[in-house]
This record gives structure tokens, sequence and C-alpha cells, in this order.
């Protein structure tokens, strides 16, 4: 079908009656208003003309030997070049079967004859305006699916580099911290205090490079692995996340409250580091001097049990609140609160790997709640 995003004003007629008075004053009527006007004298001529050059609008009449008009516009709507375009009866037939019946058949409009010309200026009018909407909106829609392609495109690559170079990375910085630990065990006890200290700060560098790379390789797998999920009970699965934190968990004289939480469809790789992570920030992320508080209880809702993480720590500013799950964020200084910005940006992806949602309800100095949803098997 030809481009339809023309200027409503400026489109393509065809009427198709066989009463030459009835094209006569029709044809005068829309071209004095600027339509282009063309005509056909019966159905077949009109399924021809709109094959060879599809019109932007059909005016056709009911009452027509050989073809009538609802065979004619069952034919056009049966066609891909042609069912698209738009068609209004234009009968003395004013039955409200006899509408119907149009209607049913893919007609947009139905005007009985005497009309008034007011009327069907109106109605054409009407029409290409809505085809000329559809058209730029069609047009918007396949600008925007481009350019979300390229984004997706651009994404990916953007994650393949990244997981190749902080792959590639890793070798070096492990032979730093290597190196690094080789002279203070060589020199042990000879080398001048500041040197000392020089080496001290390579170390804990390299330390916390090893932790963004590894981080940063979690969180570049998660869209790179197959979807596999097998039956998991999340009691267990977190009793070895708290096994994991149980260092962290003593250094802070942590509490952690749980609810029985139910079995489900997941990955168990994933969802521990989900746990993982969302519990590791609600024993970390606390005010000095206050011993962390943690609640973890699980909900049904419609077709998806919904979790929680409840802490005391030091909350999140409502400003903040929509950027949290971006990678790289930080809020608050990494030397009071160590961190690589990357860990609640891997949840959100290992939640949606799963088909659920996640997000966060805070209070400044109050604490924190995650909340991420899992389907229900």
């Amino acid at each position: 079908m030809k481009n339809l995003s023309v200027n409503p004003s400026k489109g393509t007629i065809l009427i198709v009656d066989d009463q030459p008075d009835n094209l006569r004053l029709l044809s005068t009527l829309l071209t004095n208003q600027g339509y282009i006007v063309r005509k056909a004298i019966n159905g077949q001529m009109a399924i021809t003309s709109a094959r060879t050059d599809p019109p932007n609008l059909i005016l056709l009449d009911v009452l027509m030997p050989d073809l009538d008009g609802y065979k004619v516009c069952q034919a056009l709507k049966s066609e891909p070049i042609t069912a698209e375009i738009p068609v209004i009866f234009i009968s003395a037939l004013d039955e409200v079967w006899d509408k119907v019946r149009a209607f049913s058949l893919g007609a947009v409009d139905y005007v009985t004859k005497p009309f008034q010309t007011a009327e069907v200026l109106a109605r054409v009018k009407g029409q290409l305006s809505i085809q000329h909407l559809q058209a730029q909106l069609k047009e918007r829609n396949g600008i925007l699916e481009s350019l979300n392609e390229e984004l997706f495109r651009s994404n990916r690559e953007l994650e393949q580099f990244a997981y190749v170079v902080s792959h590639d990375l890793q070798q070096p910085i492990q032979s730093v911290s290597g190196f690094v630990k080789l002279i203070k065990l060589k020199y042990e006890g000879s080398l001048p205090v500041d040197v000392e200290a020089y080496l001290e700060r390579i170390d804990l560098a390299s330390d916390r490079m090893q932790k963004l790379i590894k981080e940063l390789l979690n969180y570049a797998q998660i869209n790179k692995q197959e979807k596999r999920l097998e039956s998991v009970d999340i009691n267990i699965l977190l009793s070895q996340v708290l096994d994991n934190l149980n260092q962290l968990i003593i250094e802070k004289n942590a509490v952690c409250e749980l609810e029985h939480l139910p079995c489900l469809t997941g990955n168990p790789i994933l969802l521990i580091q989900l746990l993982q992570n969302l519990i590791s920030n609600g024993i970390k992320f606390v005010r000095e001097g206050t011993a962390p508080r943690l609640k973890i209880f699980c909900r049904q809702g419609k077709g998806e049990w919904i979790f929680g993480i409840e802490d005391n720590g030091i909350g999140i500013a409502p400003e903040n609140l929509g950027k949290i799950f971006e990678v790289f964020q930080r809020l608050n200084s990494k030397d009071q609160y160590p961190g690589t910005g990357i860990g609640l940006a891997t949840c959100k992806r290992i939640v949606d790997y799963h088909g659920g949602r996640i997000w966060a309800a805070s209070e400044v100095d109050r604490g924190t709640t995650f909340y991420f949803t899992l389907p229900v098997s």
C-alpha cells in the first residue's frame, strides 16, 4: 500500500457508483475540496483500480449490478494490498441490518442517501485524518523499534566488552597482589615504614579491584545464561547464604529474624546471589554503633510470591529510590560504606531473569525494606 502519511486534505479518493449522476456529484464536491478523485462505475473496475494504485479512501455504493458493494468490500479486505484502505459505504439502504453487514465486512463508516454534502465532507475528512495519524504512529513506532534494536545491540556489545576486559584483567591484578605479598614476605621487618604503607595501599587497592571485577563478571554473565530453572526450597538457600555471611554477621553482631519461606521454581545459584547481596547490604549499611537487625519474610500475591528483607539501616532518600538499581550507583561514601555499586543492579537483573519485580521502601535513618517477587510454581 502506498505511503499514507500525506496531508489529509490532499488524499486520493476512489468513488464507486454505477450511477453517473452520483459519480459526478461526489467527484465535483470532493475535487473542489482539494482531494484527488478517481471513479469506477462497477465493482470489478473498483477492485482493479484499488489493486493497481491503492487510494487513501474508498466511497462505495451498495446497489450495483454483478458485484454489489458488499462483495467488493469483502474482496478488498481479503487482499493484503487493499485490506487497510478505509471504506465508507454510501447507499440508499438505511435498514439497521444493512449497516451492521457493512461494518461486519470491515467498513469504517456508512452514509445514507440522499446525503448532506457537509456530512460527507466531515466523514471523509475524519477518516483521512485518522489514517494520517495512524501512518505517523506507525512510522514513529518503526523508528522506536529500530532504536530499541540498536540500543539492545549496543548494550550486548558493551556487556561483552565488559566481560572480556574484566576477564582479562583478573590475571594482571592477581599478579600485582601476588608480588606485593612476596615483597612483604621476603623483606619482612626490613622495609621502611612508608614503603610498607605503600605496599599495604597497593594490596588493598588490588583486593578492591578483584572484587569489582568479580562482581562485574557476575553482572555480565546473568544475561548470558540459559534459563535453567529447578525446584528450590528458599529456606535451604537462605541457610546457605547465612553460612556464607557468618563472619560478617558475627563481626557486626547482626540479628536475622526469619519466617518460613516457600518452595518455588528458580535458578538456585542466582537466587543465593540475590539473597546474599540484599542481606549483606542490610548488615553493612547501618549507623556506627548500631547492631543490624533484619527481618526476612514472604507473602503470597496473585500468581507470585512477594519477598521482603527489612533492615534498620541508614535508609535511602526518596529522590534516590528510583536509581538504586542502576549499575555503578553509589549513594554513600565508599570509605564509610565500601562497595562497588553493582550489587543492586545485579539483584534487579536476577529478578528480571526470573520474571519478577524488585523495588524498595525506605525512610532515612529508620531503615529500608527491599521487596522482590518470584512467580508461584
